[in-house]
């Protein structure tokens, strides 16, 4: 894998990047292969370690960090979820249980528990094999694959202040975006929703 502006999505390629809304809050973006990434992001050099470098911190395995932000103590609150991670046979109450016994704060971090514990939302792009076989249930208008929903939201809220200082010129700006009320990133909007870089 080779992240430049001539890359494109693809099976088998899950990206993880970090986007900030107007407000200042903080989310983590999962591709699922087929999710674009803002054409400002792709033209980092030497995107792919540094995206590693956020995404080892993030996860606390960062070598040579010796102090992380605490814990946050909140809640992860689910709102869409994928009908191809969870199936159809399942109701959203179920879900909702799922989530809640993986989510607390005080459990392993998980991207799960990483709204409760580092308080980041969490959107997950629409996957599948074909167009149509997955989508966000909960979500009342059309998706297409590669269209990001809103999968976890947090009660306490992480800022760019929870990310070292040489780590945020990855984390990708939205002067219009609202993670309190969007729930869906339009793929083929990516460029245009986040146009700049934190600075």
């Amino acid at each position: 894998m080779f992240l430049d502006l001539d890359w494109q999505p693809s099976f088998g390629e899950i990206i993880t990047w970090f986007a900030m809304d107007k407000n200042g809050l903080v989310a983590i973006m999962v591709n699922n292969c087929f999710g674009k990434l803002p054409k400002v992001l792709l033209q980092v050099s030497e995107l792919e370690g540094k995206l590693d470098r956020l995404n080892e911190y993030i996860w606390e395995e960062s070598s040579g960090v010796v102090s992380y932000p605490e814990n946050k103590r909140g809640l992860a609150i689910l709102d869409l979820y994928s009908i191809c991670r969870f199936g159809g046979d399942k109701s959203r109450k179920e879900v909702e249980s799922v989530i809640a016994q993986r989510s607390a704060f005080d459990k392993k971090l998980s991207e799960c528990s990483i709204p409760s514990i580092k308080g980041f939302y969490v959107y997950h792009a629409v996957e599948g094999s074909v167009q149509g076989e997955d989508y966000p249930v909960g979500y009342s208008g059309k998706t297409e694959m590669g269209d990001y929903f809103r999968y976890l939201m947090p009660t306490v809220y992480a800022s760019i202040d929870d990310f070292p200082e040489e780590l945020r010129g990855v984390v990708v700006v939205s002067d219009v975006l609202d993670f309190t009320s969007d729930q869906i990133v339009r793929s083929c909007e990516v460029d245009s929703i986040f146009n700049r870089l934190y600075s």
